[in-house]
This record gives structure tokens, sequence and C-alpha cells, in this order.
């Protein structure tokens, strides 16, 4: 790789202006900022109560540096791996976010979309349109999973799991870390709920949710289950202990628990855990190349991305969301050159090292050449 290196077009889809307009990653938040008002931005941007979880999100991979290795033959690098038994481009996931509809009218069909064609996987959250059915039959070829908020009884779990099945997704997720509801002070301190929230209903079903469920779904179903909330070693063990084949190391993107760890400051004790027992894979601020890196080295199959999800979806819809891949893909081939490796295999943590951050972080931090203020609402 060098300087002058084209960035890798994405096949068989005609970009458009995307392509022109978004050379970098910081320019599709820049967009999206410009398209989206108040209340949507502050619901992606914003997180719980001191929004402390969110910032920790960041520093916990800005206090991560790189050991590069020099003098090796880098001329070819393959940053694809294997993934449900398919081969992916990278190994990201574009991970479930409520209500998408907001960013993009497309929602989750745009995005899962998007996934296919890069060769991406995406994860529909059951609180997003247009529903599981209508994204399968918008991407039937797409790396699909999804993930369920329980609102409802037994019979309510086994209803999603099978039509999670009957349409062709590859795993069913159980967002576990969301029992109460959290402040989001964006939000109330402008009196504003939005109009999902007020319809939404079942929620004790969420907060009774206890580990019955996970045996149940195993018992009676036979896919690939992930759980999604995990931040500890214990619960990774109980969960590995009852045959989950995913681990979901989560903070909800510092959304729901205020004051706990950075993602990736979780993932090491959980890769210690499960001890190769289950698969994992890790969100929280994770939006550049150098990110992805990172989190693979320190023991994820998949990364997944977030907010930067949903700024590339806002900017520019479908199209947006493609070009974000083809971006993160391009810093994903330069990283693994720079530091002297033709593919995720050949990475360990001898590449790894421990650092000073060098900046504060906040949700912006990745993006220094943009000037949007992280804390103005």
């Amino acid at each position: 790789m060098n300087e002058t290196t084209p960035i890798r077009p994405v096949r068989n889809i005609e970009l458009g202006a995307s392509s022109e307009e978004f050379q970098n990653l910081h320019e599709l938040v820049r967009k999206a900022r410009a398209r989206l008002n108040q209340n949507a931005w502050d619901y992606i941007v914003g997180a719980t109560e001191t929004e402390t979880t969110l910032r920790r999100n960041r520093m916990a991979l800005d206090e991560i540096a790189f050991r590069p290795r020099v003098l090796r033959n880098v001329t070819e690098i393959d940053p694809s791996v294997e993934r449900f038994g398919r081969k992916m481009r990278l190994p990201v996931m574009l991970a479930p976010v409520g209500a998408l509809e907001i960013f993009d009218p497309g929602s989750g069909a745009s995005v899962a979309r998007a996934a296919g064609t890069f060769g991406a996987a995406h994860m529909l959250s059951s609180v997003s349109d247009p529903g599981l059915e209508k994204v399968a039959e918008a991407a039937p070829d797409a790396l699909r999973m999804y993930q369920l908020y329980v609102r409802g009884d037994d019979a309510f779990v086994e209803d999603c799991v099978s039509r999670t099945i009957k349409n062709g997704y590859s795993a069913f997720c159980l967002t576990v870390d969301t029992a109460h509801y959290s402040r989001r002070e964006r939000d109330i301190a402008k009196r504003y709920v939005r109009e999902s929230r007020l319809r939404s209903t079942g929620g004790d079903f969420q907060k009774g949710l206890e580990w019955r469920t996970v045996k149940l779904i195993k018992d009676k179903f036979k896919i690939p289950l992930v759980i999604k909330g995990v931040a500890t070693a214990e619960d990774a063990r109980i969960a590995v202990d009852h045959g989950v084949e995913w681990i979901y190391v989560s903070n909800h993107g510092g959304r729901q628990l205020d004051h706990g760890r950075g993602s990736m400051h979780v993932l090491p004790e959980i890769a210690t855990a499960v001890a190769g027992r289950a698969k994992i894979m890790v969100d929280g601020s994770f939006c550049r190349g150098t990110d992805i890196v990172k989190a693979i080295i320190m023991g994820a199959d998949l990364v997944g991305i977030g907010r930067l999800q949903c700024w590339a979806l806002a900017a520019a819809g479908e199209s947006g969301v493609l070009r974000m891949l083809e971006l993160l893909e391009d810093e994903v081939i330069r990283c693994l050159g720079l530091l002297g490796v033709k593919n995720f295999a050949e990475l360990d943590k001898s590449y790894l090292h421990a650092a000073t951050p060098a900046s504060l972080p906040h949700v912006f931090s990745a993006f220094p050449l943009l000037e949007i203020e992280p804390y103005h609402y």
C-alpha cells in the first residue's frame, strides 16, 4: 500500500456522488449533522446520565498502541474472514440500532442491503422498521441476524425465534442489558420523548428476563444464539455453560448503565473466560479501521459498528453505508500493511502495547478534523 493506492470500490453497484463527496469518514458525520434535527442528532450522539461509559468506550480504544513489524512483503493484503460459514470482506457487523427510520426512510432494509452488497453482516433490531420479514425480502442474500427486546411471554419469544429461522437469518440475538430504560438526559433536558418510546409496551418482560429464557431457546431451536450486553467474565461463563454460541460484549454504546467500563476494557476478560468455547462480538465506539484491528487482536470475532452506521445512513442512505464500509476497509488494509501482516490470522497481542491517550475521549474524538461540539444541545 502507498499514499496513491486507490480505495477499492464496492462491487456491482453505482454509488453515484457518494464516493466523490465522502473521502473521509468524518465527512459522513458532518453531512449527517447537517441533515438531522436536534432530537434525532441527540438520540445517536448521546448516552445516559453523565455519558461516562460512552467516553470510556473511546478511552479504552485510545489506550492501546501498535507495535508494527517492518521489512515484510505486504504487497497483497486480504482483510476478509469467514463467519457463519460465509466469507466476509471485513469482520464487521452493522450493529442493531433502534429506530433507524429516523435516519433514512429505508431504515433496516437500507442497512441490510448495503451490508449484503459489500459483504459485511447486519443485525436488525426488533425496534427498527420495517421488521424482520420485510428486511429479509429486501436483502435475501445478506448475512443477517435478528436482535430481540423481550416484550412478551415464552410464546412471544418462541414466535420471534421461529420467524427468525423461517426468514433465513443466520443467528438470533437476545439483548440482556436493558432491564430498565436509562435516563437519557439530553432528551430529558428538552422534555422530549420519542414517539417509539410512547408506543412501547411490555417492558416488564425484559425486567423479568432470566437464564431460563436462554435455556428455553437452546432447548427448542437450532439456530446460533447471541447474548448481547455481557460485561463480565462471570456471565460469559454462564452463557457458555448454557450452550450460547456468541457472546456479545456491549454496553449499549454507553446508553444504559452509567459509569460502566469501556468495551475494550471488558473484552480481554471475556476472551479469557470463554477460552474458545464461543465466538465473541463487540461494540462500543468502534469507528475507525484501527479500532477494528485492535478488537480482533484482543479476541473479538466480529466488530459491531453502531453510531457510525447511523451517521452514514443519515448522510446518504444506503449508498452512505456502502461508502462507510469502503472507507473502513481501506483503513483496515492500510493498518494491516503498516503492521507488517497480510491478514488478520498473522496478528497476535505482540502487535499491541499499552499507551496514554493522546486526547480527551468523547463521541467524536476519533475524528479530530470534525468541527462539531460534542456536548452542545
